[in-house]
């Protein structure tokens, strides 16, 4: 197989929990950072497809609405010059309109960027002020991808590269990290 995965249905491919491994470097500076910890993909409840605008109709109140999106929640310890602090985001990932693809939104709905795994690689801007965020997706294969965001402005010049490996279900039935 070539140099990228390619991506018949993002949202299941995604679903589950992933060990994630972030290094966070300031190009204007000496500044790097690390991060580690896990990101779940999660189902979709009611209220969290209220916030990202879409209609939860299918389900009774507060089921999980499989196929119809996934709760991205990431959670683990940012160290940055030494100081470790515990680090956390919450994003919604909807179903996009072609196979491959999502909608990618922050915690409270409002649009971050679209994602399109079908080639098993997609490049992605997010304007916020005046910096532009332009992110990097390469899926090498079904357990591990890679994003790689640059991010420019007038007080920003940070690269930030994440590596996403598959968790497993251990012996005990239990979520687990490779």
């Amino acid at each position: 197989m070539g140099e990228f995965w390619p991506v018949r249905d993002a949202l299941t491919y995604l679903a589950g929990t992933w060990q994630v491994r972030r290094t966070v470097r300031d190009l204007t500076g000496d500044g790097e950072g690390r991060f580690t910890g896990a990101t779940l993909f999660g189902p979709l409840q009611d209220a969290d497809l209220a916030l990202s605008g879409a209609d939860p109709s299918p389900a009774e109140s507060g089921a999980p609405l499989p196929g119809r999106g996934l709760l991205h929640h990431e959670a683990g310890t940012f160290v940055w010059q030494g100081v470790a602090r515990p680090a956390e985001r919450t994003l919604r990932f909807l179903p996009g309109t072609e196979p491959g693809t999502a909608l990618v939104r922050f915690s409270d709905g409002r649009p971050f960027h679209d994602l399109d795994l079908a080639t098993g690689r997609y490049v992605a801007d997010h304007p916020c002020s005046a910096d532009l965020y332009r992110g990097e997706f390469t899926v090498r294969d079904e357990d591990h991808w890679r994003t790689v965001w640059r991010v420019r402005g007038p007080a920003k010049d940070l690269v930030l590269t994440t590596d996403y490996t598959r968790g497993r279900t251990g012996a005990d039935g239990r979520p687990g990290i490779l």
